[in-house]
């Protein structure tokens, strides 16, 4: 807000040590677990398999160093320090059903990763980074397919996709996303201020007319930056949480309105404290905690959302004590 006017785990081929090396095996000491369970899944491959994950570390390494500078400097996509680990943590949890799935190496995997590779040249060309992001997670893919099978990456298809949301969006779609969610939230903000009509506002465009100050909702204040961070959240917590996959899906879309209105409720505190308080409430300390407690209640309403939606199929009989969705069916 400111001021207008301001600005994998493999099974087959390892051995029994390596078994004992893996998440939940033998080894005390979890790095070194770690450390063993890498090596052990690459050895099996040989000098090629060493060469060939070489030669991507040096192919993508400025692709990562941009990435995560990003991440950085940019508070839109500061939770992308979050997710890769939390992609590592989904992968390390489905650990035992990665080991029952027999390995099924496809050529297939090469084209994909030539595909991949494709688009990276094509984003180098174009100083696209979204392209060349994009490359590295297809490559990721093709190199699954191509030491342990389709079937793996079926398995592990989640967390893959996971990593998406580290992934900033291009900037043609931020543009066309960032000023609709500008314009929802300053015409929500004024609605609901001319609903308990505390004081006289007006709206021009994405700018609030207050009595003794303009306010001007800012790309900042669009909420794209808790919409994106919201929408990782659900999708983390409906994978670990929630079995039914339409139920999944819902949660995630659900949280879209659910970050919308609560970003415009913190427009319309940001008025109110601007109106009262004077131009310091819409900047500063008090801005950026407003944020965070907006992120806040936009969690508990998730959360409650999601209570709800487990009352109602316990109610309806759709749902067991274990969790698992049950098919509903019609008396005769």
């Amino acid at each position: 807000m400111a001021l207008a006017g301001t600005k994998t785990t493999m099974r087959s081929a390892l051995t029994q040590p390596a078994q004992e090396a893996l998440p939940g095996g033998k080894p005390s000491s979890k790095l070194s677990s770690f450390g063993k369970t890498f090596w052990q899944t690459l050895k099996p491959f040989g000098w090629q398999g060493l060469l060939l994950v070489a030669v991507l570390i040096v192919l993508y390494a400025s692709v990562l160093r941009l990435l995560v500078y990003q991440w950085y400097i940019d508070p839109d996509y500061s939770h992308g320090f979050l997710v890769p680990v939390l992609s590592a943590f989904l992968i390390w949890q489905r650990r035992d059903k990665l080991r029952l799935i027999p390995l099924q190496p496809s050529p297939w995997g090469m084209v994909i990763v030539a595909c991949s590779m494709g688009l990276l040249f094509l984003g180098s060309l174009g100083a696209e980074l979204s392209m060349a992001r994009l490359s590295m997670l297809g490559t990721i893919c093709g190199l699954i397919v191509y030491f342990a099978g389709s079937k793996f990456l079926r398995a592990m298809a989640f967390p893959l996709a996971f990593l998406l949301f580290a992934i900033p969006i291009p900037v043609v779609v931020y543009n066309s996303i960032v000023f609709p969610l500008q314009f929802i939230a300053s015409r929500f903000a004024v609605r609901f201020l001319e609903i308990i009509n505390l004081f006289p506002v007006l709206r021009e465009g994405n700018v609030l007319v207050l009595p003794h100050m303009h306010l001007e909702v800012v790309e900042a204040c669009s909420g794209i930056r808790s919409l994106m961070s919201l929408l990782a959240l659900a999708a983390g917590y409906g994978y670990l949480v929630e079995r039914s996959i339409p139920v999944r899906w819902f949660l995630i879309v659900a949280m879209v309105p659910l970050a919308i209105i609560s970003n415009g409720t913190r427009v319309m505190i940001t008025a109110v404290m601007a109106n009262y308080l004077g131009p310091k409430a819409a900047e500063g300390f008090m801005h950026e905690f407003s944020g965070w407690v907006i992120f806040v209640v936009a969690t508990v309403l998730f959360l409650l959302l999601h209570s709800a939606i487990t009352l109602i199929r316990k109610k309806l009989g759709w749902y067991e004590a274990g969790g698992t969705p049950l098919t509903p069916t019609v008396s005769q």
